[in-house]
């Protein structure tokens, strides 16, 4: 919803950059919070204020509660100043609300949209149902097969919806030439970056046009409240807030003030809960009730040299398979747990865990794919701040408990 205040970018650190971004002095007066502005109505000291506020539809400029206040302002800044090659970013209630509202700025009755094989259920949700009603065809490709994404581009195709890692399975894909391609066919990019975030992964960098995040996760960072994102160069952001007011979207401040709050320590947990991840993944990785761990940023673990290459930061967020066994003994294993929590989402300050089955939804691709190490169940976890001698221990009482009533 802002553009970002100073372009200090690369200036500072991220955690620098956390601390300070959206804290203009006309946002927050001489505390250090904005504070929270609770209004529909905006009232103009004389009719002559009012007809010059029409000539305006950016943040800072009082309109009605639809376009925000600086509570809402603030945060847009702060987070379009955290995604280096952004104009400025909106604003949604959750992140589906951000997916959705992105996909309708970029695609017509008659296009083809793209969308990655291993994308986030809702995405396949809304490229099935709303899209499809709005005449809008979804084709679906492998996001590890270069050349067949190459291939699957026609006249029609005007967007590409992109995920890395996917959110179930953690493939790694190469953004950057899936982006170059797209932008070769007239296309637009857009990428649910969740996952790493813009601290994590700088997309629109890499290449990518709308860089779209589920603020519920990581910024918001306490499991108390849902928004989302999309950030972009100067043109599409100026049509995503074309659509989203049009389709009156706008997230309370109330909220906008949590994940303002969250942002400021969002380095330092995300450091905190990849280094468990890891510690974590790692254990796994040598247990004998573990067939394969899917964990980029765990060396060997598939998806590695690209992560290496591209990402910057990572997170709490992966998936291992059982080795064998059946729903039944991943469910055993499940409700052993105790510091897990069986529940949706993650970034959060807790651990969470979910038994996924990537195969009912999957279009283009295999599950597991040919030559893979999976041979059993998957389950995902999302590791939070609890002590990671404590979450190992835990999950060790699950493998117990499974093996126990096998």
């Amino acid at each position: 919803m802002s553009k970002a205040s100073d372009g200090n970018h690369g200036k500072y650190g991220r955690g620098t950059r956390a601390v300070r971004a959206g804290r203009r002095e006309e946002w927050t007066g001489r505390v250090v919070n904005p504070p929270v502005w609770r209004a529909s109505t905006h009232l103009y000291p004389d009719s002559a204020s009012r007809k010059a506020g029409l000539k305006h539809n950016e943040d800072g400029h009082f309109y009605y509660g639809r376009r925000g206040s600086p509570t809402q302002w603030a945060l847009a800044d702060a987070l379009t100043e955290l995604e280096p090659g952004a104009f400025g970013t909106m604003l949604f209630p959750s992140g589906t609300s951000a997916i959705s509202s992105a996909l309708l700025t970029m695609v017509k009755p008659g296009d083809v949209l793209l969308v990655t094989d291993n994308a986030y259920e809702p995405t396949r949700g809304i490229a099935n149902g709303i899209l499809k009603q709005f005449g809008v065809e979804a084709r679906y490709f492998d996001p590890l097969d270069i050349d067949g994404y190459r291939a699957a581009f026609c006249d029609r195709t005007k967007a590409v919806m992109l995920e890395s890692p996917g959110s179930l399975t953690m493939e790694v894909c190469d953004i950057p030439a899936l982006a170059a391609i797209a932008r070769e066919h007239g296309a637009t990019s857009l990428i649910d970056n969740t996952w790493a975030g813009s601290l994590g992964f700088a997309a629109l960098e890499h290449g990518c046009d709308i860089a779209i995040q589920s603020l519920t996760k990581h910024v918001g960072g306490h499991s108390d409240v849902m928004m989302g994102s999309a950030a972009a160069g100067q043109r599409l952001y100026r049509r995503l807030r074309r659509t989203a007011q049009s389709l009156g979207i706008v997230v309370s401040p109330d909220d906008a003030a949590l994940a303002s709050r969250g942002l400021r320590t969002m380095p330092l947990r995300l450091e905190r809960a990849t280094q468990s991840a890891l510690a974590v993944a790692k254990w796994l990785a040598a247990h004998p009730s573990v067939s394969a761990v899917l964990c980029p940023m765990l060396p060997g673990s598939p998806g590695h040299e690209l992560w290496q290459r591209d990402f910057s930061g990572g997170c709490g967020l992966f998936s291992f398979a059982l080795q064998g066994g059946d729903e039944d003994a991943r469910a055993r294993f499940i409700d052993a747990l105790d510091l897990f929590g069986i529940g949706y989402s993650w970034g959060g300050f807790e651990s969470l865990v979910l038994p996924v089955d990537p195969a009912t939804c999957r279009s283009a691709t295999a599950w597991p794919r040919e030559g893979s190490p999976v041979q059993g169940p998957l389950v995902r976890l999302a590791i939070g701040l609890e002590d990671p001698e404590d979450l190992i221990a835990d999950l060790e009482r699950g493998f117990a408990a499974m093996e126990n009533d096998a």
